[in-house]
Parts: structure tokens; sequence; C-alpha cells
């Protein structure tokens, strides 16, 4: 059996990438409801692989945005945190964070509000 430690930065990398796929479900979401152009954006990225995606709408496109940011962003943080060793007390408050917030984004009246100032309404 192998006793040797591994370096931590192997798990913040995925606990930090768990953080990264929500966030970015959040922020397409965001953006599919602030412009038509931006919901035909999200939803090709769902189109361009999904079968039956028309009938889906935009929300193939978010999950495939958030499915690839999740992937991309653990395969990336691996490759960059791999041989460190990362407090992993503090990589679980970003976690912890991130889902908060990602959470709070895609709350309705929170939604309402962020695209009414981003409409020019303050």
């Amino acid at each position: 059996m192998d006793t040797t430690e591994k370096p931590t930065g192997i798990a913040a990398a995925a606990i930090l990438a768990c953080a990264v796929g929500p966030l970015v479900l959040a922020t397409s979401h965001l953006l599919g409801e602030y412009s038509d152009a931006g919901k035909n954006w999200v939803h090709a990225w769902g189109k361009a692989w999904m079968p039956g995606a028309q009938g889906i709408g935009p929300y193939s496109g978010k999950e495939t945005l958030a499915l690839l940011a999740w992937l991309g962003s653990w395969g990336l943080l691996h490759l960059l945190l791999r041989r460190r060793n990362v407090n992993l007390t503090a990589s679980g408050v970003l976690f912890l964070l991130g889902i908060g917030l990602a959470t709070t984004l895609l709350w309705p009246p929170v939604i309402e509000k962020v695209l009414h100032i981003l409409q020019g309404g303050g």
C-alpha cells in the first residue's frame, strides 16, 4: 500500500471547478435573459451537439456551457495546482462562496434587479 501523501492541489482543483460550472450556468442564464442575441448565442451551444435542443430551448446551451466550464476549469486547475499544497479550507470557502453567488444570481428577484441595472434602469 502506498502511504505517500499527494499534494492537496489535486483536491483543490476539483473543489474549485465544482463552483465554476454553476457560476457559468448563472451567467449564461443572465445573458440569455438580457437580450435575444444572448439567448440565441447560448441556445446555439446546445444546438451544436444535443439532439432535440430546439425543443429544449436555451436551457440546452446553458447546461452545455456549464459542463464545458466545469470540465475545462477542472483540467486547467489540475494542471496548475497538481504539484502544490493548497489550503483546502480556503478552497472550500471559495467553493461555498461561488455556489452561494451562483444560487443568488439564479434567484428571480435578483435576476430582475440585475437586468434592470444592466438595461440602464439604475
